[in-house]
């Protein structure tokens, strides 16, 4: 028999506890714990933003794959047939149905699609055929419906359930062959509103109401419907993507309206992470693994959202505590998770102290000059900038400059404002981004520090306050969440000259922590609405989930970069003041102990 290193080349590593260097797999002995260990990178599955349709609308449909995908029909309103191609950036509108008319159902591909049934009002069973240029109307159904499924492709589909009259419900099921339909075996659950997988022989549908909103899952086999496992979470109006045996259910109204996502595996559902907008009424398209959100309401979208599974993902572990519990700090940490600066916030009365972070402990330092909380800072540990906030009954202007030992007082801002975003790598350059002025509106304004002074520069596109939702330095920043009102997942890109409005967060919320190494890598942390642990990374085109604070809250500091960062204070979940501090690491790697039993 081969021994370990005969077979893989090298021996069993002996380490007394973790072993930080291993490579993906590599086998090495715990001599602390007398076990055998191995590790990997972290990975889940997660939604992330894709480019919004042109036309924001409900009721639509969709087919074809993440990156290659016809959207058409809907209700913006009015009903419209107004159809779009995706290529996995961006939509542009194509040449519209023949028939204008919402919830519908379609089945295919970004080229060769189907559309059929729908209301226009009233119900209809018009169908259409897609060559990837233009919509052919064909033989219609046999009975006129709305709020059906389809499965399949535009020669072989598969039509089911729906409502073919304002108070029925059915469970027909009608079969195309490319030319005409056939009526087959109907569901066992006659429902609307419910969602479909597969193609014309093999094929899932799944929610709906009946009209009870329900979690009834069925499988066809190509002649008959048989009742399988249901989803966990009860729903209609969903949108689903897939296979018979390998499906993904998501969004819906329950009520509310929902964000959750389903796998399906053939047997059971499980849920994994949630869509970013909660929504019903939406299309899908794509496969369990590479699906695609789009459209929908309530409030009617545009926001399309990419969902993919291996996405390497950091992990949150808690590192140090402050030595004084606050809320509404400012920070500076620009690039580094091991040495941050917090300062000033609020924890009964606004506060001067200052903290510094070796990477595991916090050690009190000398003070700011003037006390105040959501102020926000830029800079080093020991190159920093501190700036605006609030000084009852005011909103400051005050700049301090922090040189590693004292903070010293320079050149104030424009105007006082508070909760407001910053960028900068150090003490002689930064933004001070939006933000609140002293009648409390939102800005758009955004001003540039050059070591000596603020100087005006070109505004944001929406005025808003959000309380440190910044990354990057002077001339590549990101600013992101906020307050308009109402809380938005805005996001705006500067390139030293302009903002350009870019992908939203998929969580909308304000008085969150922003970090980041510049416009194409950040980090957002927390909020509120209340009391967030969402986490979303940035990489220059996208926000994408990923794993969750161990405490969520809002009020928080963040500090370091998208893959190296680190959150500390805050307020919620019972804490008036928060002194956690949490570092977050990414990729993460989760590590395996090898057993007998």
């Amino acid at each position: 028999m081969a021994t370990y290193k005969e077979s893989v080349g090298t021996a069993v590593t002996n380490v007394a506890g973790d072993f930080p260097g291993a490579a993906d797999g590599e086998l090495w002995f715990n001599s602390t714990d007398s076990t055998f260990q191995y590790q990997y990178g972290a990975t889940t599955s997660a939604w992330s933003t894709g480019g919004n349709l042109n036309t924001a609308r409900s009721d639509l449909a969709g087919a074809g794959t993440q990156t290659a995908t016809i959207a058409f029909g809907g209700n913006i309103p009015p009903v419209t047939g107004v159809t779009e191609s995706y290529n996995g950036t961006s939509w542009t509108e194509v040449n519209d149905l023949g028939t204008a008319r919402y919830r519908l159902a379609g089945a295919g591909t970004q080229t060769a699609a189907l559309a059929f049934g729908g209301r226009n009002p009233p119900e209809t069973a018009i169908t259409e055929s897609w060559n990837g240029t233009s919509w052919t109307e064909v033989n219609d159904l046999n009975t006129a419906r709305r709020d059906l499924a389809g499965a399949g492709a535009n020669t072989a589909a598969l039509a089911f359930g729906g409502t073919p009259a304002v108070t029925a419900v059915t469970g027909e099921t009608e079969s195309w062959n490319g030319t005409s339909w056939t009526e087959v075996n109907d569901l066992n659950t006659a429902r609307y509103g419910l969602a479909g997988a597969g193609t014309q022989t093999a094929a899932l549908g799944f929610g709906g109401a009946t009209p009870t909103v329900t979690a009834v899952t069925e499988s066809w086999n190509g002649t008959s419907w048989t009742e399988v496992n249901d989803l966990n979470t009860a729903r209609r109006s969903l949108a689903g993507a897939g296979t018979q045996t390998a499906a993904l259910a998501f969004g819906g109204f329950a009520p509310p309206f929902k964000t959750e996502t389903e796998s399906w595996n053939g047997t059971s559902w499980t849920e994994v992470n949630d869509l970013g907008t909660a929504r019903y009424k939406l299309a899908g398209a794509g496969t369990n693994t590479a699906a695609l959100a789009f459209g929908g309401g309530l409030p009617i979208t545009a926001a399309t959202e990419e969902f993919n599974t291996g996405v390497p993902v950091g992990t949150w572990s808690t590192g140090g505590t402050l030595n004084t519990a606050r809320y509404g700090m400012g920070a500076s940490g620009y690039g580094t998770q091991s040495a941050s600066l917090g300062f000033g916030g609020f924890n009964g009365s606004s506060q001067t102290i200052t903290e510094l972070y070796n990477g595991s402990t916090w050690t009190e330092v000398n003070d700011l000059t003037t006390a105040r909380y959501r102020l926000v800072g830029a800079g080093t540990s020991t190159s920093a900038l501190g700036f605006g906030g609030y000084i009852g009954p005011a909103m400051s202007a005050k700049t301090e400059l922090w040189n590693g030992t004292n903070w010293t007082e320079v050149n104030d801002m424009g105007i006082g404002k508070d909760r407001l975003g910053a960028a900068g790598a150090s003490s002689t350059s930064a933004l001070a981004i939006g933000g609140n002025d002293p009648l409390f509106n939102k800005l758009a304004l955004t001003e540039l520090w050059n070591g000596t002074n603020w100087t005006e520069v070109n505004d944001l596109t929406t005025g808003r306050a959000s309380q440190d939702g910044g990354a990057g330095i002077a001339t590549s920043a990101l600013y992101f969440g906020g307050n308009v009102p109402p809380t938005t997942g805005k996001t705006e890109s500067y390139n030293g000259t302009n903002w350009t409005e870019v992908n939203d967060l998929n969580v909308a919320r304000n008085y969150l922590a922003g970090c980041g190494f510049s416009n194409t890598a950040a980090l957002a942390a927390g909020g509120n609405p209340p009391n967030l642990a969402n986490t979303e990374v940035w990489n220059g085109t996208n926000w994408s989930n990923d794993a969750d604070l161990n405490v969520g809250r809002q009020n928080l500091a963040g500090g370091g970069i998208n893959t190296s960062a680190i959150v500390f204070g805050g307020n919620g979940h019972g804490a008036a003041y928060s002194d956690n501090t949490e570092e977050f690491t990414k990729p993460g790697i989760i590590t395996k102990t090898i057993t007998t039993s």
